[in-house]
């Protein structure tokens, strides 16, 4: 008689297990639904609703005080027959080629130097990595002692005897631009140099050894086996390449804020000086949207033609 109270007892705690379960995985549910809601709401407010607004604002003039009037594309067709903004597209094209090539080309080829196992092969690597821990206006002051009149570039041009050389760098309409382009270089570069030498890491060695012994050179082997391998982390490279030369600012307005006669104005800073030193809002964010198209543009005639080449492949 005893028997079947106690299935009973056990019958109804062996059901009584599941629903606990059932509430301990649900409860974990919405643990990560909230982990995943909340950024994604506060990535919305911060980033994509702001970003949706300003397209709005570029469709109207607004000073930041008076309620804005819509002007539909008036600001974007205002941009045709402004000359400093085509100076500054300009300026921003030749910056990109300029400092998006050198600092791929410079992080790579130090990723390839520092990848080899060396005596002190860290210390080497925290010197380069070492600009991108600064603050870039405490660069920028730093360069701008070294560009003055009396500073290191001319120092070094009147010691080689090339003192008919020397000039005021960042004052000449011809050479301002260039100038801008070192010390910006001089911080990307160490950044690059990481990302490539984290993709360097998973290059398979014995993919080398193998081609090696078949009588591969160093050069075949960077192509046919290094390059396809840093495929993945080239495409990372790009993004944020482009995105940090599109948006370049603070060592530009910090050493010529555009200047000489917008020889150096990029359109960030025409940006930053239209749309909130001038209070022309909406044009400042007509020329903002003009970024991020430039932005988008080319990453994805990057990832096409990276899709074709695998497809060939």
């Amino acid at each position: 008689m005893t028997a079947l109270p106690e299935a009973v007892s056990r019958g109804s705690r062996g059901t009584g297990a599941p629903s606990r379960g059932g509430r301990r995985g649900s409860r974990e549910a919405a643990v990560l639904l909230a982990f995943v809601l909340v950024p994604f709401a506060v990535e919305m407010f911060w980033t994509f609703w702001p970003a949706l607004n300003s397209v709005y604002i570029s469709l109207t003039r607004w000073d930041g005080i008076s309620p804005p009037v819509f002007v539909g594309l008036g600001n974007y067709t205002r941009m045709w027959s402004d000359e400093t903004f085509r100076t500054a597209l300009r300026n921003t094209v030749v910056w990109l080629v300029l400092f998006g090539g050198l600092s791929v080309l410079g992080g790579l080829g130090l990723a390839l130097l520092l990848d080899r196992p060396r005596r002190g092969i860290g210390i080497y690597r925290a010197v380069f990595f070492l600009p991108v821990v600064f603050s870039m206006v405490v660069s920028a002051l730093v360069w701008r002692m070294i560009y003055q009149p009396d500073g290191v570039v001319n120092g070094l041009l009147t010691a080689v005897g090339l003192k008919d050389q020397a000039r005021i760098w960042l004052g000449d309409p011809d050479t301002a631009l260039y100038a801008l382009i070192v010390p910006a270089l001089w911080r990307q570069v160490g950044y690059i140099m990481v990302l490539f030498l984290a993709g360097l890491k998973t290059v398979d060695p014995l993919l080398h050894e193998a081609a090696k012994t078949d009588g591969a050179g160093a050069l075949a082997r960077f192509r046919h086996i290094t390059l396809p391998q840093l495929r993945p982390v080239s495409t990372v490279v790009l993004a944020v390449t482009v995105i940090d030369a599109l948006r370049s600012f603070d060592i530009v307005w910090a050493l010529t804020k555009g200047g000489p006669y917008h020889s150096s104005e990029l359109l960030s800073t025409y940006q930053f000086s239209t749309g909130v030193l001038g209070s022309q809002l909406g044009y400042g964010s007509a020329l903002a949207v003009v970024i991020f198209l430039l932005t988008v543009a080319t990453i994805v005639v990057y990832l096409v033609r990276s899709l074709r080449d695998e497809e060939a492949a």
